[in-house]
């Protein structure tokens, strides 16, 4: 069972488990402004899969989903992730990310208790988190799964509520949970307010390329396909009530990934937009956004020395395909923007009651 399974990453965790594995998948998702079904056109025809448009605070209908498909493996991916988005609005953040994690709990514990020992001894609950619990990191060092939690946004902070609500229920409970916490993920099908499809999408038609502050924060990027093969380790051999996390090895400061976006293009979309030489003449330096942390970066020994796990792209590798999916995929774009979002400036902060 995969809640969130319309968006990026769970996309990306459904087209794996269907193309890669056996199982039978459930697919909830409420189809907010960033639930796509497209992105699983590929697997949507398969008899091994099933969709339910459900949102995850819907106690009553998530259970009895739970009965009608009886899981063994829950994969908790729903959740409002942009920051920007949260700043400008944490009230949903609060409701899905908070609320919804607890109901999805609730059902979790109450449909565990009545399985067989056997089933219960197979049965996990998975609840997929971010690097940006943890805060900000200075010029040096690595978040471990033992770093403590300092969240700086409405995004992060209720983050962090429903990974200590999954280790509260783990260990008042007992049950059987993992959590897995990763760095920026990028590749195909991303909703394009997030950095890199929002950069290639603008320079595309010649609109400026936004870039908080001076470029200077650093995340560590890892490809979604890499971070969906590290979901599945986790789930299937995961330790019980044991922390993950999953990064790509690859920092890179802002300025340094919209920079190497715009050399992609240079080179695979050399038909400029009108008035341009170059996609790097677009770059436009905006006002930082409120508590914006300077650096993130994840130490993956964990689950690479535990589970055998390793990114298989590098940022080079994996940016390439990323830029050239977009490039063979406007018609995905295009569908993508025809909704409420007009790629405008998120994160700003509003005035009280406003």
């Amino acid at each position: 069972m995969i809640t969130g399974g319309a968006g990026f990453i769970g996309s990306a965790v459904i087209r794996y488990l269907i193309s890669q594995t056996n199982h039978r998948v459930a697919n909830i998702d409420k189809l907010t402004y960033a639930g796509n079904l497209e992105s699983l056109d590929m697997v949507s025809g398969d008899e091994r899969y099933s969709f339910y448009q459900v949102d995850i605070v819907d106690n009553n209908a998530i259970e009895h989903i739970f009965y009608e498909f009886h899981p063994d493996l829950v994969m908790h991916l729903a959740a409002e992730s942009h920051v920007d988005r949260s700043i400008t609005g944490p009230t949903d953040f609060i409701q899905t990310n908070i609320v919804g994690t607890y109901r999805l709990l609730e059902v979790a514990r109450n449909f565990w208790k009545r399985l067989s020992p056997d089933r219960q001894s197979n049965f996990r609950f998975h609840h997929i988190s971010t690097d940006e619990v943890y805060g900000s990191l200075g010029e040096d060092g690595f978040f471990t799964e033992t770093t403590n939690y300092d969240p700086s946004s409405p995004y992060s902070s209720s983050k962090a509520s429903s990974d200590h609500l999954v280790r509260a229920w783990h260990r008042t409970y007992g049950l059987p949970v993992v959590i897995t916490n990763c760095s920026n993920n990028y590749g195909p099908y991303q909703f394009p307010e997030k950095l890199i499809p929002l950069m290639i999408m603008n320079a595309l038609e010649g609109k400026p390329l936004p870039i908080y502050g001076q470029g200077n924060q650093v995340r560590d990027w890892l490809h979604v396909e890499d971070h969906a093969r590290a979901l599945y380790k986790v789930v299937s051999e995961g330790r019980l009530g044991e922390t993950y996390n999953i990064g790509g090895f690859n920092e890179k400061t802002n300025l340094e990934v919209v920079t190497a976006i715009c050399r992609l293009l240079d080179e695979l979309r050399p038909e400029h937009p009108e008035g341009i030489m170059q996609y790097e003449e677009l770059i436009t330096f905006v006002e930082d956004r409120p508590g914006h942390d300077l650096r993130y970066a994840i130490d993956a020994g964990k689950i690479n020395t535990e589970l055998g796990w390793a990114p298989a792209e590098t940022f080079d590798s994996g940016l390439r395909s990323t830029v050239k999916w977009y490039l063979d995929n406007p018609a995905w774009c295009a569908h993508v923007l025809d909704g409420s979002y007009k790629r405008e400036r998120l994160g700003l902060l509003m005035e009280a009651g406003a």
